[in-house]
């Protein structure tokens, strides 16, 4: 966009992010003043969130929380909002065992979550209520919030807030504007509400961080997190491979993801070649049209395999048969925490 109509656009959508940071404040305000309750469930609650449009890293939190939980043999469940998803109300995903509803019905992210860490899951729109069925349909006692720090209407016993290591490097970036100019959903003053603060630097190397940055989280329980690529999945068989296997590949790589930078990065700097690559929209709804334009895409170029992201894959597998002749596969990635073990005593004291 030129610079004269971004300048023009800027001044047309400034009203709209004063009113939005207004009516943030107000609510924020009154949760805080106590005049909206929040409801206390009969499990501990965990939330994962953050105050950024985008791409933080939220649902390999959630997985790595859940696993940590299951591990030391705590009934552990996952609610999420189901962002994209065509139902409403509570649904149960997951008993933990069986997927009990397609992606269209829950949303890729919590169609992730169930398959990589088999543990109930659920979605519902109202946390404290999704809670109180999810509690009651599984038993749980302990349960993960995906995308909830905004969502106060539910009690917690812990507030995980992400960041993305490069979106707390820029300076005066347009995108540290409230919505809709910028993608703050809330100012950075609401780092206070949190307990700990993860800041994801994903496939990047640790940075310093600017001193603005580190004045808001003075007083928190700072961790670092980044992205390890255990190697690539063929989705037919289920088999592993290494990245070293896929080196000057000509693949088509197919994502619709936030901010798809550190999955197209992994994938260069292990010399995959992605100069034939189709990105779509966050959460894209994958249907006949671009499930053509994949295989149109696919023969043109003459490629070797499709490459994608896990949470890509949840979706794309409902055509199987529509892509019965072409090798698919998706890149396998597992957060790890510095300080590991501080990090995990972190969550464990909260149920314990």
């Amino acid at each position: 966009m030129p610079k004269k109509y971004f300048k023009y656009l800027l001044i047309i959508l400034s009203p709209f992010a004063v009113l939005y940071s207004a009516i943030m404040n107000l609510r924020n305000s009154l949760f805080d003043k106590g005049f909206f309750q929040q409801k206390r469930v009969d499990a501990k609650i965990i939330s994962v969130g953050n105050i950024v449009v985008g791409g933080s890293g939220k649902t390999p939190t959630v997985i790595y929380i859940a696993k940590l939980l299951k591990k030391h043999k705590i009934n552990i469940g996952v609610l999420s909002r189901g962002y994209g998803r065509s139902s409403k109300g509570y649904k149960l995903v997951s008993d933990g065992t069986n997927l009990l509803l397609p992606v269209e019905e829950s949303g890729d992210e919590i169609i992730l979550v169930s398959e990589e860490c088999k543990v109930p899951t659920a979605v519902s729109e109202k946390r404290a209520l999704g809670a109180e069925k999810l509690i009651s349909d599984q038993n749980v006692n302990a349960i993960v919030l995906d995308d909830a720090f905004q969502h106060r209407w539910i009690a917690r016993d812990l507030d995980i807030l992400i960041f993305d290591q490069r979106f707390l490097m820029k300076k005066n970036s347009i995108e540290q504007q409230p919505l809709p100019i910028g993608r703050m959903r809330e100012s950075f003053s609401a780092i206070e509400r949190s307990d700990i603060i993860l800041i994801n630097r994903k496939f990047t190397k640790k940075r310093e961080l600017p001193t603005r940055s580190m004045e808001l989280m003075k007083n928190k329980k700072v961790f670092y997190g980044y992205y390890q690529s255990t190697g690539i999945i063929d989705v037919k068989n289920e088999q592993l491979y290494s990245m070293e296997e896929f080196k000057g590949q000509k693949s088509l790589v197919v994502c619709g993801i936030a901010r798809p930078f550190s999955f197209l990065k992994v994938l260069e700097d292990n010399e995959i070649d992605i100069s034939n690559k189709m990105v779509f929209k966050d959460h894209q709804k994958y249907d006949e049209k671009e499930i053509q334009l994949i295989r149109k895409k696919f023969y043109e170029t003459n490629s070797y395999s499709v490459v994608t992201t896990q949470k890509d894959f949840v979706k794309l597998k409902a055509f199987s048969k529509e892509l019965d002749d072409i090798d698919i596969y998706y890149l396998k990635i597992d957060l790890r925490i510095e300080n590991e073990d501080e990090f995990n005593q972190q969550i464990l004291s909260i149920i314990n």
